[in-house]
């Protein structure tokens, strides 16, 4: 990602706080989901980061931007991101994972993402 109008780290911060305040009003929405009130408490989660009045803590704190520069350095990230659900302890395989593009780079299967070519 890259701008010429806004810095990156401003974009990130409201990518951020959009995504969390939308996932966590569709959580809330949602009578179907198993884990919503699990899951309601772990976003509400308070934190000393977070500004007053906002008691959302989805994303980790932090931005890290790195530029992409090479074959080996992008399976790395790739790599970092497919292992996330492992670590959180959602799923035992990067391809398990329902929203993970994993499925599609390691075993040539469609999944939930439309993925454009590296």
């Amino acid at each position: 990602v890259r701008s010429d109008k806004e810095p990156l780290s401003n974009i990130i911060r409201d990518y951020k706080k959009y995504t969390s305040k939308q996932i966590v009003r569709a959580t809330e929405n949602n009578p179907e989901e198993s884990r919503k009130n699990w899951m309601l408490w772990l976003f509400k989660e308070k934190n000393e980061d977070v500004p007053q009045g906002e008691d959302i803590t989805f994303w980790r704190d932090g931005y890290h931007g790195e530029e992409i520069f090479s074959p080996s350095f992008m399976k790395s990230k790739m790599d970092y991101i497919h292992n996330n659900p492992i670590k959180a302890g959602i799923v035992n395989r990067p391809e398990d994972y329902r929203y993970s593009s994993s499925m599609c780079i390691s075993t040539d299967q469609e999944g939930l993402l439309e993925l454009d070519p590296i």
